[in-house]
């Protein structure tokens, strides 16, 4: 926009005293401080009517750009761009699957490229010179941290965005390679767990505009010092994320018994908002069950996030809960709810009760999908060259998972990491490198095993070799 000639002022709401999406309390705070024109959101607003109306009061034009699940009364922008608004059921006649998917920031960049073209369609100088490809690198971040499907435009505009980030112009984006410790080529893989987190701490547990800044300075020096705080405040929600983690798995094993337990509902005191999240991801990973955790305020509210498991639409159980919340919304896979003061217990039984009617008598078994069982000798270098050739691989777009039957452990393995462990395989008279994340030495079998792996690279002091990055171990039936 400012390219284009526009006077912009960011603003970033608060997410732990204003909550989630485009809330009143942050539209007035937006409104005394900046007293703007037209507002434009990103990834947030198509179910805020009663926000956006108040923000019309104030003669603001409000334009929404967001991609969650739109209500049955979507909010009364001067402009509403959700691709899930093109639906049938929301009274259109016409589909677009290849846009359905598009993450917060790619609806955003949609907009971007709408303006430009507008702008060279008017002859305007400054659209000429606009090259909306310089931001593809962080069109690609913000889609794979998003953890939408990896499909159609998604992994098209990744695919040119992972192109441009290892050439990238933004020297915000350069710190945070460095002080990743990203030294090669960037893939899907340090998106989302090594770029995509630093960034998205400041928003969860400290100051959101400090992630602005990083993307948008043009000097070096301020790029290296606040990649350096996203950096000490992901070590910092790492220890929370884990004492919560721990206080929550603690508590539902006292009483998780897979027939019974459908849908999992933790919420403690204490608990902090902007984490809750990712405990809840965690959480319904290791049971295979939508799980909801939330953090109980002192009126007796609560306020929270759900993860789901592919079985099940998360929102179709919040929905049936609705008399329990005073606001919600997402999309199947994930959302976030605000409870009303006193409803926990309620709410636990009734958001297990509407899992039950939809994944009783469903196998809820946690299992390991592979794509081809493999000899050997057909994991070589050539293969992993096809490989690299079909990224970036993601949500909706898995890396192919292989098999090795029969092999064995030789030498002593070794923890790394303090949790993951890296050993050696024997095959067929060859060895591989190996390594399983998060995976305690207790847990690897003695014997012949059966291994279930997606084919990487290890690079370490200049040397280049293929490694197993095992998803599953087993005890070998041969």
């Amino acid at each position: 926009l400012k390219a284009l000639g526009a006077r912009v002022q960011p603003f970033i709401p608060s997410r732990l005293d204003e909550g989630y999406g485009l809330s009143q309390d942050a539209l007035q705070r937006c409104v005394e401080e900046h007293d703007p024109l037209v507002l434009i959101s990103v990834d947030c607003g198509v179910n805020s009517g009663e926000s956006v109306a108040w923000a019309q009061s104030k003669g603001v034009d409000v334009i929404v750009t967001d991609h969650h699940e739109p209500l049955e009364e979507t909010a009364p922008a001067l402009a509403l761009i959700n691709p899930k608004l093109a639906r049938p059921e929301q009274g259109r006649g016409r589909t677009f699957p290849e846009l359905e998917n598009l993450s917060g920031v790619g609806v955003a960049f949609k907009l971007a490229h709408a303006l430009v073209k507008h702008g060279r369609v008017q002859a305007k100088e400054p659209a000429e010179q606009v090259d909306l490809r310089n931001y593809l690198d962080i069109v690609a971040l913000g889609t794979v941290a998003d953890i939408v499907p990896l499909v159609h435009e998604n992994r098209i505009m990744v695919r040119h965005g992972l192109a441009q980030l290892n050439r990238t112009q933004w020297v915000g984006l350069q710190a945070l390679k460095q002080i990743a410790g990203i030294r090669g080529e960037v893939d899907s893989f340090h998106l989302g767990f090594q770029l995509g987190p630093r960034i998205n701490a400041v928003g969860r547990i400290g100051q959101p505009m400090q992630a602005l800044r990083l993307l948008i300075t043009e000097d070096a020096g301020e790029a290296r010092r606040i990649a350096k705080l996203l950096d000490d405040t992901n070590a910092e929600r790492r220890r929370i994320e884990a004492e919560m983690a721990d206080e929550a798995f603690a508590e539902i094993d006292e009483y998780f018994d897979p027939a019974t337990h459908f849908g999992l509902v933790v919420a403690r005191e204490g608990w902090h908002p902007g984490v809750v999240g990712i405990v809840a991801s965690r959480v319904s990973r290791h049971y295979h069950r939508p799980a909801i955790i939330m953090g109980i305020e002192a009126d007796g509210s609560a306020r929270g996030s759900c993860r789901s498991i592919d079985e099940y639409n998360v929102l179709d159980g919040l929905h049936a809960c609705a008399g329990h919340l005073s606001k919600h919304g997402g999309h199947k896979m994930a959302a976030g709810l605000e409870l009303n003061p006193g409803a926990v217990e309620s709410f636990r039984k009734d958001f297990n009760a509407a899992a039950a009617e939809s994944l009783a008598g469903v196998d809820l078994s946690p299992v390991q999908h592979i794509d081809a069982i493999m000899s050997a000798d057909q994991l070589d270098g050539a293969l992993y060259e096809q490989l690299k050739s079909l990224r970036p691989f993601g949500q909706d777009n898995p890396e192919p998972v292989w098999a090795l039957l029969g092999v064995h452990v030789s030498g002593s393995p070794r923890v790394v990491g303090k949790k993951h462990l890296k050993f050696k395989l024997t095959a067929d008279g060859r060895r591989f490198d190996a390594i399983a994340f998060n995976y305690a030495l207790d847990r690897l079998p003695s014997g012949s095993i059966d291994v279930a792996f997606t084919l990487t690279e290890n690079n370490w002091n200049g040397n280049t070799s293929l490694q197993l990055q095992v998803k599953d171990i087993r005890p070998s039936a041969q």
